[in-house]
């Protein structure tokens, strides 16, 4: 049985890319990320939890932002904190 995709990813109309691959709060104090990811709500790019400092995640819990895209090259999918939802895209 295929899971629902959450109506935060639904809404999604179009997907918005990272500006720079960086995570933007690990370049300010020169800390080490592993990989990115960019919030749908407000476009910044932070770092995921297999990171040391897990930046997206804790911008969520911070904004209500639920919805990131992967920023690493070549994927393409979203995942929603709030709904612990995820959905590939083209």
């Amino acid at each position: 049985m295929a899971e629902e995709i959450c109506n935060h990813i639904l809404g999604i109309t179009q997907v918005t890319p990272p500006t720079e691959l960086v995570c933007e709060e690990c370049a300010k104090n020169g800390s080490r990320w592993v990989h990115l990811r960019t919030c749908q709500t407000c476009g910044v790019t932070l770092c995921c939890d297999s990171s040391p400092q897990k930046h997206a995640t804790a911008h969520f819990h911070a904004s209500g932002h639920p919805v990131v895209i992967s920023a690493e090259p070549g994927e393409k999918w979203l995942w929603c904190y709030a709904d612990e939802s995820f959905a590939s895209y083209s």
